[in-house]
């Protein structure tokens, strides 16, 4: 193949509207999270994640896992929780079977916050996919995003 490759230009314009189209929902949620509930979208989804966390066999999320659900690497996950922890919305404890494991839960407050942010960042979503679907380039792709069930944890 070549750079010409007709396959490859396809490709590289597929990702271009794959990553157009989710600049644009993460900048609309965020705009809209911050000035309403003074939440980045980074901090929104670590709530999302570490809410549905629960007492049972594999339930508590390690650092690791928890960077991986919120696409940033661990030591920005670190900072992150660490931020959301100043602000009393995260409390940090010890594994009770591994006392070299951290665990983190979402407090009273981050509950709270997260419930009323919830249709926040529903509506934002909803608005921003409908705003794509009339760009013709990224359409495709809100369909198909529309489309998507979550995934079941293995």
């Amino acid at each position: 193949m070549t750079a010409t490759d007709p396959a490859l230009t396809a490709l590289a314009q597929g990702w271009c509207a794959l990553s157009l189209l989710h600049g644009r929902i993460e900048s609309h949620i965020e705009r809209a999270l911050q000035s309403r509930h003074d939440l980045s979208v980074r901090e929104y989804s670590l709530l999302d994640v570490l809410s549905r966390q629960h007492a049972g066999e594999g339930g508590h999320l390690q650092m690791k896992q928890v960077a991986d659900a919120v696409v940033l690497s661990q030591s920005a996950t670190t900072r992150l929780v660490t931020r959301l922890e100043d602000r009393g919305l995260l409390e940090r404890y010890l594994c009770p079977t591994d006392r070299r494991g951290i665990y983190t839960d979402v407090t009273e407050a981050g509950l709270t916050l997260l419930e009323e942010a919830r249709p926040t960042n529903d509506t934002a979503l909803r608005e921003a996919l409908d705003e794509a679907a009339k760009n013709p380039d990224l359409a495709p792709l809100v369909r198909v995003v529309e489309t998507l069930k979550a995934p079941v944890p293995a």
